[in-house]
């Protein structure tokens, strides 16, 4: 696949996650994926390496179950000679058990093979994060 038909891809899953189609991105992996949102700390419930499509399930779960996304605009797409695809994100969020919110930039770096992503990393503002769901 190209590097613009992986981005296009990339794009497909970012509108799923818009209208919480959870289905349309897990067709858009492989069963092996490796996902993770890379943190140093485990204050959230879904950072940390994700394994297969019930990983990313897990993941979408976890991040659902905090609190509403008041906030996800892919800013910039990217790729390099590999048709890896590299986004910046506008990331925003309120957390239901504390009322607080965290807004932030967030960076993911997608793999592809055979039209599907199979290694997705990402980072985001891990204090703004922890901040939000302490109470």
């Amino acid at each position: 696949m190209s590097a613009d038909q992986n981005i296009q891809i990339a794009k497909q899953m970012y509108e799923a996650f818009g209208r919480g189609d959870v289905e349309a991105i897990l067709d858009r992996v492989t069963d092996d994926v490796g996902w993770s949102a890379d943190a140093a700390i485990e204050s959230a419930p879904w950072y940390g390496p994700r394994h297969g499509k019930d990983g990313v399930r897990g993941f979408l779960e976890a991040i659902a179950k905090t609190g509403p996304v008041t906030e996800f605009t892919p800013v910039s797409f990217t790729s390099n000679d590999d048709g890896d695809v590299m986004v910046f994100i506008r990331y925003a969020f309120t957390v239901a058990a504390t009322g607080k919110s965290a807004a932030m930039n967030m960076h993911h770096y997608w793999k592809f093979r055979g039209g599907k992503a199979y290694f997705v990393r990402s980072s985001e503002d891990t204090a703004q994060v922890a901040a939000a769901l302490t109470p």
